[in-house]
């Protein structure tokens, strides 16, 4: 008789996958939960600006949105200025104008910066000592990717701009704005008074290169 031969089986171990090499290299998306909700007040406080002026500054809508916006490659342009425009959708549908503008905002500075990266070697416009523009360059490693990343931002720029909803609650939005600086306006003077009393000691070497660079945000290539 033929013994039957036995074979054991055994389970392979589970292969974990490897830290060097992550499913996916981008910040994960704030929840909605998270979007921030601030009060009539703060919200009326919000100055349109020049550009992108205040984005970097502007709270809570500033921490909610940085960690979106990349602009090293093109892909990564695209993947950012992407989620910036779906924050900017969901803010219109919030009825929260001052959230919509805050994305229009980082996808310009989006533009601008990579922009800047494109026409500058290491993204320095100034001269860090005179505040002297200097000479722009095309020739410089990684000019043109810079640039067809300033103009996936570019494309959705335009779109924010254009957006119907987005038109609507700024109308919306100025129309409030005037009603609460009627009623809200001596305070606000004072406030603004007395910060510009503060200021008025601060000493200005620092330089039009840096108040440039300060106001762009940060130095480093995102």
């Amino acid at each position: 008789m033929r013994s039957r031969k036995r074979t054991r089986t055994t389970s392979s171990p589970s292969v974990s996958s490897s830290p060097s090499t992550p499913a996916s290299l981008s910040p994960a998306p704030p929840s909605s939960s998270s979007r921030p909700k601030p009060s009539h007040a703060l919200r009326m406080s919000y100055t349109i600006g020049r550009g992108e002026q205040g984005v970097l500054t502007f709270e809570p809508y500033k921490s909610y949105l940085l960690p979106l916006w990349r602009f090293r490659t093109p892909a990564i342009a695209r993947e950012s200025s992407e989620a910036l425009w779906r924050e900017f959708e969901a803010f219109g549908a919030e009825g929260d104008w001052v959230g919509q503008d805050m994305c229009r905002k980082f996808v310009q500075m989006g533009m601008t910066r990579a922009k800047r990266y494109a026409n500058h070697s290491g993204g320095r416009k100034y001269d860090a000592r005179s505040g002297e523009l200097l000479p722009r360059s095309s020739t410089h490693k990684g000019a043109q990717e810079k640039l067809e990343a300033s103009e996936v931002f570019r494309e959705v720029w335009e779109r924010c701009k254009a957006d119907e909803t987005y038109k609507e609650r700024r109308r919306e939005w100025e129309g409030m704005k005037k009603a609460w600086m009627r009623e809200h306006g001596n305070e606000k003077q004072e406030e603004e008074k007395g910060g510009e009393d503060g200021k008025k000691g601060e000493t200005k070497a620092s330089g039009r290169g840096r108040k440039r660079r300060t106001e762009a945000g940060e130095s480093e290539e995102a």
